[in-house]
């Protein structure tokens, strides 16, 4: 019989959680026996159903209940008080709670398959509602981190999105909606909707940005559930534009914090903006779009990006995470998805394992042209 089908726990951890069970039926079996007559003992049986009905399925919990009467049963005849009324009444008890015992499990062991399901579909569709970008794009090397603040979801409204325009440049977005939990999941997938539609026809990125501010200005409003709430929800955003040849990448600023650049010889930079622009949704985006603004992106650099829930998670003695810091002390150069494997180890350890905001981060490599990698080409 499979274990893990049975229980909650892997099977490492269940066999021993089920030998504990019987091993309290026989030690408080020995004990009763061995015990003075006008000591009981066995009432104390119910708890091996009762730890079994905590972790394993109403089989499991009948079989340990079975025992458990058994035992009951056992001990009552050793002692001569099979037909002893204090006994009896014992031995309904037993029977009595082990039965609500099996109803509890297999009602728990529903629940649980009902909530599996309804957890894959959520991650199934934000999943779908994210389609995070493959490992490589034209030239890029990219990998990808998110971090959620909700247990129970994987995408929060923290979103990224990698797009190719042809004829030979990639277009990347990185943003933070305000707030948590669905109804910023609802805004990041609108923003990223509009960010892949307009991504491709825009010519240049202060008109995607322009785009963008209308279109998520008019999705936000829609969204928002209470006329007073409108204008209170934006998003901040990083728009790029990386060209397949060249050792330039042209970025705008929407409220977004300004990337990291790693170059191939292992130096960090912390990029900046001249003249950032304010959030999508607000409305004060200027009718021209964003400033755009140039930035070195040469073979073997690395553009790492995040969000604020980054640079904001607070260690237990509430320092903010020193991003840049922490970066410049790993051994780089590293691959993208090394690096952020380092970075998320060191995230956590930080914030004391957990965080209270998403985060989310995404690094491009651009590799040699002519690397292999170079020539994978995506839609």
């Amino acid at each position: 019989m499979d274990l893990r089908r049975l229980s909650d726990l892997p099977e490492g951890t269940a066999r021993p959680a089920l030998a504990t069970a019987l091993a309290l039926v026989v030690v408080i079996t020995v004990a009763d026996v061995i015990s003075p007559k006008v000591i009981y003992l066995s009432p104390m049986l119910v708890v091996a159903p009762a730890l079994t009905a905590s972790f394993a399925g109403p089989w499991w919990t009948a079989g340990i209940s079975v025992v458990a009467l058994g035992a009951q049963v056992f001990v009552a005849s050793l002692t001569g008080g099979v037909v002893n009324q204090t006994r009896a009444w014992q031995l309904v008890a037993l029977f009595v709670v082990s039965v609500l015992l099996v109803f509890f499990s297999y009602v728990r062991v529903q629940r649980g398959r009902q909530l599996s399901r309804a957890r894959v579909v959520a991650e199934t569709a934000q999943r779908v509602l994210l389609r995070p970008p493959p490992d490589r794009v034209g030239p890029l090397r990219i990998a990808w981190l998110y971090l959620t603040a909700e247990d129970d979801t994987q995408f929060g409204g923290d979103l990224f999105a990698v797009t190719r325009r042809r004829p030979a440049a990639s277009r990347v977005i990185i943003g933070d909606v305000r707030g948590h939990g669905l109804p910023a999941i609802a805004e990041a997938s609108a923003i990223l909707g509009a960010f892949r539609e307009a991504s491709r026809r825009c010519v240049t990125l202060d008109e995607l940005a322009a785009v963008l501010e209308q279109s998520v200005g008019w999705d936000l409003e829609e969204m928002t559930d209470s006329p007073r709430r409108r204008g209170e929800n934006f998003a901040t955003a990083l728009l790029l534009e990386m060209p397949d040849r060249g050792e330039h990448a042209v970025m705008a600023s929407c409220g977004h914090p300004p990337p990291l650049l790693i170059r191939a010889d292992g130096r960090v930079f912390t990029t900046r903006f001249a003249d950032p622009s304010p959030p999508l949704g607000l409305g004060f985006l200027a009718p021209g779009g964003a400033c755009v603004e140039a930035i070195a992106y040469a073979a073997g650099d690395t553009l790492l990006l995040y969000t604020d829930g980054v640079i904001e998670a607070r260690s237990p003695e509430g320092t903010f995470y020193p991003l840049a810091e922490r970066v410049a002390a790993f051994p780089l150069p590293l691959s993208p998805q090394a690096l952020l494997q380092r970075l998320r180890q060191d995230l956590l350890a930080h914030a004391g394992g957990r965080l209270t905001d998403d985060a989310a981060l995404l690094a491009l490599t651009r590799v040699p042209e002519d690397s292999e990698a170079a020539a994978v080409p995506w839609d």
